[in-house]
């Protein structure tokens, strides 16, 4: 079966998965609102709705019927200058989030995870991203998409040194170690939206690349 959402609550439209997903969203003739807080101004759209602010001023604030969510938060220690400052984004933000979407009435949220997520990992990072897949899985959500995308290769407005140097090799590698476009995540992410499956789906970057071609 397939759904046909209507109303779209996306969190982390000015990223490099974000703003991929955001133009299809206002480009898909079924969707009537996207509503997409952030903390600087999207270009203007008659069916975007952009609070501006701090996240955690107007997340409680967000308002309106909400079919499906989408999350696509996430940043690096180095970006956000310390373990701590990553943890309040990658985990607590993104749990929030999830937690205001259900509150909205969603029935449906996608989340941006990594390859390598587990909450017993001696690596800093994916421990974090484990820790915040287990937290939305305790919200019991109807239905949850973890995408578990390998390294994320694109344009970013503030490039990342180690994705320049690492995006060449990682097209080299096979299966789901190789790297995915950030367009084909966005695409992959909408199609999995569709879907009507109960429960909770995580999907490796091998088949979002497969979903997304």
């Amino acid at each position: 079966m397939y759904l046909t959402p209507q109303h779209i609550l996306l969190a982390g439209a000015t990223g490099l998965t974000g703003e991929h997903l955001l133009d299809r969203l206002l480009n898909e003739p079924t969707v009537s609102r996207v509503l997409a807080p952030t903390r600087r101004p999207l270009a203007e759209h008659p069916h975007l709705e952009n609070p501006v602010g701090d996240p955690a001023v107007f997340l409680p604030q967000l308002a309106g019927r909400v079919d499906i969510a989408f999350c696509c938060l996430g940043t690096t220690i180095k970006q956000a200058g310390s373990e701590p400052a990553f943890r309040a984004v990658d985990l607590d933000m993104v749990v929030a989030f999830g937690k205001r979407a259900r509150e909205m009435g969603a029935r449906h949220l996608l989340v941006v995870s990594a390859l390598g997520a587990d909450r017993r990992s001696p690596i800093f990072y994916n421990r974090v991203k484990g820790e915040m897949e287990a937290a939305l899985k305790a919200q019991d959500w109807p239905q949850l998409t973890i995408a578990r995308p390998s390294l994320l290769l694109g344009d970013r407005v503030e490039p990342r040194l180690s994705e320049r140097l690492a995006g060449p090799l990682s097209k080299l590698i096979p299966g789901k170690y190789r790297g995915i476009e950030a367009c084909q995540l966005a695409r992959a992410l909408w199609r999995l939206a569709l879907e009507e499956q109960d429960g909770i789906r995580i999907v490796e970057s091998d088949e979002l690349r497969r979903l997304g071609k």
